[in-house]
């Protein structure tokens, strides 16, 4: 089976299997969907549902037991761990809960530093870091650590890091989940103009109220999509 052509993301009957002991566990038991170009999808379900094994599988951070992941037309299921890296380093960036700053760095140190992974010169990863930044709305705290800015600052920050090397699609596991309300809808709000930017944009979350602000949201439960909900006008 073939991914659509139009589709950037494609996932075919997608199952994955732990072993605790004796036990198998299936945290994912056969899941299909697509992802089109330039949708904002967020993935609901309860605590042990399989969603954060989704996004794990979608970012490419693990590989399912069964079943085909297509991105971008490749076959992302069958790569090794070398290519696999290749992946996450060029085509996703992840937004996470906790930052994942470095302390003592910079703003711009810690948004860089995937371009340094990526081997790019000083100066284009100078320019690209501050296009980053500024994308954000943090072009005033080029030079601030971690430590010396808000949460959501810091939120802006991380954003920035996975924005920087121009990916695909943009995931996010409860990015607001460490934020006051008013500092979490700034966040979202963010989001969005990200995505009226062309990116593709998939938020993990429990929150009902940020979910209905996506375009379609996919309900996971016992390691399948129950059912999916798509928002006339996200709110």
């Amino acid at each position: 089976m073939t991914p659509p052509a139009n589709g950037l993301i494609s996932i075919i009957n997608l199952k994955k299997t732990y072993r605790l002991g004796e036990d198998e566990v299936r945290a994912l038991d056969g899941v299909t969907f697509d992802i089109n170009r330039n949708e904002f999808i967020a993935i609901m379900g309860p605590s042990g549902s399989g969603k954060s094994t989704l996004l794990n599988l979608l970012g490419c951070l693990d590989t399912p037991t069964e079943g085909e992941y297509y991105l971008n037309g490749k076959l992302v299921s069958s790569l090794s761990e070398n290519e696999l890296a290749q992946i996450r380093n060029t085509e996703i960036g992840f937004v996470f809960q906790v930052f994942n700053l470095l302390p003592r760095a910079t703003a711009m140190r810690n948004v860089e530093l995937p371009l340094i992974y990526k081997g790019e010169g000083k100066r284009k990863r100078s320019e690209e870091t501050r296009r980053a930044l500024e994308m954000v709305e943090m072009s005033h705290r080029l030079y601030h650590r971690p430590s010396e800015l808000s949460g959501g600052e810091r939120q802006r920050v991380a954003i920035a890091r996975a924005l920087v090397n121009n990916p695909s699609i943009l995931l996010a596991d409860e990015p607001t989940g460490n934020l006051d309300s008013k500092t979490g809808q700034e966040i979202l709000n963010l989001f969005h103009k990200i995505h009226a930017r062309g990116n593709t944009i998939v938020i993990v979350t429990h929150d009902f109220d940020i979910a209905q602000q996506s375009q379609r949201i996919l309900f996971v439960r016992d390691g399948r999509i129950e059912r999916e909900e798509r928002q006339r006008t996200p709110k």
